[in-house]
């Protein structure tokens, strides 16, 4: 598991982010988003986050820049995080965050790799039945219904 701490924008204030692969879900500390709107979870539930344990009861669409580099993230608000690599943190971006922006670490150089970010296209999943590979078509999703045209 790796962890980069780095200074990026939230909202359009300066933040404090670990970027932590060992880390599920993005939270970012409340202040920084007093104007963004929140959704309440219908169930809420539980989650450890280093020496505490915190329910989950909503959530939120922030808009944040990496390096200049715009992204977003679903994020759950708290009040305090805590502490990383001796600074206080406003902002830790979990895995499904960095996974959905292609942000890789590299932990020894200290470094992000934000190629992803950068070249801003994705391939979503698509899947390829016998018969459509063997006519170099491809249909969407989990395979069943029409395919594309």
């Amino acid at each position: 598991m790796g962890r980069i701490t780095k200074e990026i924008e939230i909202e359009g204030k300066r933040a404090i982010a670990l970027f932590d692969t060992g880390t599920v879900h993005t939270y970012i500390r409340s202040p920084l988003l007093l104007d963004v709107p929140k959704r309440t979870v219908t169930r809420p539930y539980r989650v450890a986050l280093g020496e505490k344990e915190i329910q989950v009861k909503e959530l939120c669409v922030a808009l944040g820049k990496i390096e200049g580099l715009e992204f977003d993230a679903e994020a759950v608000p708290l009040e305090e995080i805590g502490r990383a690599d001796g600074r206080e943190l406003d902002a830790i971006i979990g895995a499904l965050t960095m996974e959905k922006w292609e942000i890789r670490l590299d932990p020894k150089k200290q470094e992000l790799d934000l190629e992803g970010l950068r070249r801003r296209e994705f391939t979503e999943f698509l899947e390829r039945t016998g018969r459509e590979k063997h006519e170099g078509r491809t249909r969407a999703g989990s395979g069943r219904g029409k395919p594309p045209r």
